[in-house]
């Protein structure tokens, strides 16, 4: 018992302080709702609400790196290849569509420097194509990125 007479009190204080997680945010965007302006972005995921054809509803969390094509849901929920969902935002739930095809959905994504592009995306699963546009310039992702290259104005494709 002696030895435990030379630990200092502040060893057991500290001890017990709660675990920060010290690891540096990777996710550098925000993503919001174009309708209501609310953050979709929730850890290192975007956060989405949908429904497939069954009248199903579930949540998608997505990648944020644009170009990549990750979805996590429930077990109870599964992401079919080709089936066509509706996204919903999961604060105002209203439907993130784009004017440009029925096919396409749209969130807006601020990168660190505070600029705001739109992003469109599939809302086919399975389905790569990714838009990232601001003003004239559009970015181009994923492998079926031309099934709606048409529907965007080219003279905005970099």
């Amino acid at each position: 018992m002696a030895e435990n007479k030379n630990i200092s009190p502040n060893i057991s204080y500290i001890s017990k302080q709660p675990v920060i997680n010290l690891k540096p945010n990777v996710m550098k965007n925000s993503f919001q709702c174009p309708k209501c302006d609310g953050y979709l972005n929730v850890g290192n995921r975007i956060v989405l609400a949908a429904d497939n054809k069954k009248g199903d509803s579930g949540l998608l969390l997505l990648d944020p790196e644009i170009g990549s094509y990750s979805v996590e849901t429930n077990k109870h929920f599964s992401v079919e290849t080709g089936e066509k969902y509706i996204l919903y935002c999961p604060i105002c739930h209203e439907r993130l569509c784009s004017d440009l095809h029925d096919n396409l959905s749209r969130i807006k994504m601020i990168d660190e420097e505070g600029h705001v592009f739109e992003v469109l995306f599939s809302k086919i699963a399975g389905e790569k194509s990714t838009y990232k546009i601001i003003g004239e310039n559009v970015d181009l992702y994923g492998e079926h990125a031309s099934n709606y290259v048409d529907f965007i104005n080219l003279s905005r494709v970099k």
